[in-house]
């Protein structure tokens, strides 16, 4: 009778774990096996190369492999939807988000937006410059502002295709200085490079793109960079003021990447992959591989790169809206 009794209170303690319990316990053992990271974008650009240095060092951090895989099509819709609404949420599918993720819901092209991700961190975030060719009259950015206002519609701008990031820079920098975004008109470009040798050409007036881009034609003194649309400075370029320094324009944009799961990410795993997504990011080899491409170095744990997102999404949105491009 003694043991019947025992054996009854043990099983009913048994069964009273909570189920937190056991997903915790499950989170100490993640991961036990590979991990797919999705990269939204093509193989040897940028977000893959990011992508790539975080899968290498992650798998010496967690002890398994972790898959960079491309998922490309649909202005990064395919890729992003591959680690969101088309993976379980348990940590063995995680994936590069980028600054499209504010821009799908406006272009109408998905309903996906940063609410259907669970945020890990944000990572990188590259400004962009404004950039004039070498025999450019405006040797500073107050000039050029005051030549954009005294002649709308006569200078020309390129740096992306119609509505891409860049495009979307030079439209904001305008509606911030109380112009319409036609007030420097844009001639689309398969991206920043073939924009910057239109720029050294004499083709265009204005380039609008990061400055790690626009470097070969700068070292090369074909063309001058007159400001950053930035907080603060780039370090590899410390001369380059800031809109804000140069011409009182408060405008800043970038192209940005973060790391994200599916949403409904249990937190103990979440909280494992974040602290090792951390201890990457402030790692020398992950330091000397970005600045060896030029790629800014920011950092916001899950619920700044959140916030970081949503405020983006109500940015984009703005103005795409007044370039006219937004469906929604």
């Amino acid at each position: 009778m003694l043991n019947r009794r025992l054996f009854l209170a043990s099983a009913a303690a048994a069964t009273a774990i909570p189920s937190l319990g056991l997903r915790e316990a499950g989170a100490q053992a993640f991961p036990s096996r590979p991990i797919t990271f999705v990269v939204p974008w093509g193989a040897g650009g940028g977000t893959d190369a990011t992508a790539r240095i975080y899968g290498t060092l992650m798998e010496k951090e967690l002890g398994q492999p972790v898959n960079v895989v491309n998922r490309t099509g649909g202005n990064g819709v395919v890729g992003h939807s591959a680690f969101s609404t088309g993976a379980q949420p348990d940590g063995y599918t995680i994936g590069m988000i980028t600054v499209e993720i504010g821009m799908m819901k406006w272009a109408g092209i998905s309903d996906l937006t940063y609410e259907n991700f669970t945020p890990l961190a944000l990572v990188n975030e590259d400004p962009p410059g404004v950039t004039v060719g070498e025999g450019s009259p405006y040797k500073n950015i107050k000039e050029l502002v005051d030549a954009i206002k005294a002649n709308p519609g006569k200078l020309k701008a390129s740096g992306t295709s119609q509505g891409g990031i860049w495009h979307l820079a030079l439209a904001g920098w305008l509606q911030k200085m109380g112009l319409k975004a036609d007030a420097v008109p844009w001639v689309p470009s398969n991206g920043a490079a073939p924009a910057m040798q239109d720029l050294a050409a004499g083709g265009i007036d204005i380039v609008t793109c990061s400055l790690p881009e626009a470097r070969a034609m700068i070292d090369a003194k074909k063309a001058r960079p007159l400001a950053i649309m930035a907080t603060k400075r780039d370090a590899a370029f410390p001369n380059v003021p800031t809109l804000k320094e140069g011409a009182g324009v408060e405008w800043t944009i970038g192209a940005w990447r973060g790391i994200g799961a599916p949403k409904g990410l249990p937190k103990p795993v979440a909280d494992r992959l974040e602290a090792v997504i951390k201890k990457i990011h402030d790692s020398k080899e992950f330091r000397e591989f970005m600045a060896s491409r030029g790629f800014g170095v920011v950092w916001a744990d899950s619920a700044g790169f959140r916030k970081h997102m949503q405020e983006d999404l109500a940015k984009m949105g703005e103005v795409m809206k007044a370039v006219g491009i937004a469906k929604t």
